[in-house]
């Protein structure tokens, strides 16, 4: 026990129910989904045995040992590893945004943190917001005001919250906005301070955050100069 990923499957929106709710029953407790576009050339289309560019992109936390199982119920059960598929992957997590937080994206207690992870030579992250829709105003002036440039919002619908509604102590609505924030590592615990300062679970946004290590940026120079 003790580190975190986050998991992340996209496949062809026509199949998106089936993977739901296998997610349901065997998968992470609390998952969001997300509509997608592929962009890949028909020929790679062709050989990997896809029929649509149309996506279902679904997120979720979890322990290393759950995403071991999910891989198995993935392969044996949907056959994710056959043309047109789909395929699942999986991102270490570098730090979450409080107890509260934790408790609520695994649906679960008896966790053993790990010391926060950190990649070698990386210089930024990846900061992951989950917000209630409504409420990006809020997230992004509490951001802004520890030292972000700018974030990519992306609408989803979260699956599960029944299970994780009683660690938050409210009942918790299923249309979410996630907040995708590139910041400089150093910046990185304020920002994330700010955010659950002021649009955190207390709050009506309920927003929780993570962050991800980020190996490599291009673009982001001359705003950070």
């Amino acid at each position: 026990m003790g580190r975190l990923y986050l998991t992340t499957t996209i496949v062809d929106r026509k199949n998106a129910s089936k993977y739901e709710k296998l997610y349901k029953e065997s998968g992470p407790a609390v998952t969001f989904m997300t509509l997608g576009t592929g962009t890949a050339q028909s020929d790679v289309l062709d050989y990997l045995g896809l029929e649509a560019t149309e996506k279902t992109v679904l997120f979720a936390v979890q322990e290393e040992e759950d995403w071991l199982a999910l891989k198995k119920d993935l392969r044996r059960k949907l056959q994710i590893d056959a043309p047109g598929g789909g395929i699942a992957f999986t991102v270490p997590l570098s730090s979450i945004g409080g107890k509260k937080t934790l408790r609520f994206l695994l649906a679960r207690e008896n966790y053993r943190k790990e010391e926060e992870s950190v990649l070698k030579d990386t210089t930024h992250d990846l900061i992951i917001v989950i917000a209630n829709r409504g409420y990006i105003e809020l997230v992004m002036d509490a951001a802004r005001e520890a030292g972000a440039y700018g974030g990519t919002v992306i609408q989803a619908k979260g699956t599960g919250m029944e299970h994780a509604e009683k660690f938050m102590g409210v009942s918790l609505a299923a249309e979410k906005e996630m907040i995708f924030i590139v910041t400089r590592t150093e910046q990185k615990n304020g920002i994330m301070k700010a955010i659950m300062e002021k649009a955190g679970p207390e709050s009506d946004a309920r927003a929780v955050v993570f962050s991800l290590p980020v190996t490599d940026t291009a673009g982001l120079r001359l705003i950070e100069d």
